[in-house]
């Protein structure tokens, strides 16, 4: 695979509306216009002592943070800080036991279906029907988002992402990078304005790893969209997050973007910082900047 930054060729997906037919590229400036608009009025993600509690322990413990629009943020810490916790109630997979959550300006918790077909969500960890084709996965999520000239639009992202020679094999047949490349084409089909992404490049190869991310580099210069991500990566995160959130048993300890946070420890890489945040003692949550 040759490694290099691609610029993504497909039309906009304007979903179907009832009526008069609607053409995409005369809907697209407006709807960059009032996206714009949107920036200047509320950030992309907004949480407010948010606390999710089981019977036996707290996942989240009243954490508050903001995504502003147009910038890519990273949740960090080691595993059962919080991070996925925290990624699934942004989607609205979970209820959250205490606190708000605004995203994209509506509150997720009473409204979160206005701004459903606005998002998208992409992990490794999470599998397509295997039985199925990559072609036919891809066709349902469509539909279920309510995109027009469906196939086309596949192609166009297939063509994107090179997963054109497999589209008609099962699911089940891909290779780990094979499949990564799936699930960010599916969490692109409807080109949401915030992108999830939970351990993006896992289990991927260097080259396709700096393939994929340089991929979401260019659709977020591209878009526009917000992305928050949880990786283990340190690099990854250097390279693409203006923001990161340290989190550790399920609070937000530290935060700033990727060189402050070096800086304030007196590190030389982000790695080294997460390092000693995890081995250190607990500390206290910092108050939100």
């Amino acid at each position: 695979m040759t490694t290099k930054l691609l610029v993504a060729r497909c039309p906009f997906p304007v979903p179907e509306r009832s009526g008069a037919a609607v053409n995409r590229e005369e809907s697209r400036p407006l709807y960059l216009a009032i996206r714009y608009i949107g920036a200047m009025i509320e950030p992309a993600v907004r949480v407010s002592n948010l606390v999710k509690r089981y019977p036996t322990a707290v996942a989240v413990d009243g954490i508050s943070f903001t995504v502003a629009r147009g910038v890519t943020a990273a949740l960090l810490g080691g595993n059962g800080a919080g991070k996925t916790t925290t990624l699934s109630i942004l989607l609205g997979l979970l209820l959250p036991t205490g606190g708000t959550v605004r995203v994209l300006g509506e509150d997720m918790l009473r409204h979160r279906y206005r701004v459903l077909s606005r998002m998208n969500f992409s992990s490794p960890f999470v599998d397509l029907p295997h039985r199925l084709t990559v072609r036919q996965n891809l066709l349902i999520y469509a539909r279920l988002y309510g995109l027009p000239r469906r196939h086309e639009r596949i192609e166009c992202l297939a063509g994107d992402l090179q997963i054109s020679a497999f589209l008609d094999r099962p699911a089940g047949k891909l290779s780990a990078g094979q499949k990564t490349r799936v699930a960010l084409a599916k969490a692109l089909l409807n080109e949401p304005e915030l992108l999830l992404l939970d351990e993006p490049t896992a289990s991927l190869d260097p080259d396709t790893g700096d393939w994929v991310r340089s991929y979401l580099e260019s659709y977020r210069a591209r878009t526009g969209a917000t992305i928050v991500m949880a990786s283990h990566n340190m690099s990854e995160v250097e390279r693409l997050c203006s923001k990161v959130m340290m989190m550790k048993a399920g609070r937000i300890v530290d935060r700033g973007s990727p060189q402050a946070l070096v800086d304030r420890y007196g590190r030389t890489n982000l790695e080294e910082v997460f390092v000693h945040i995890a081995r250190g003692p607990r500390m206290e949550l910092e108050t939100a900047k």
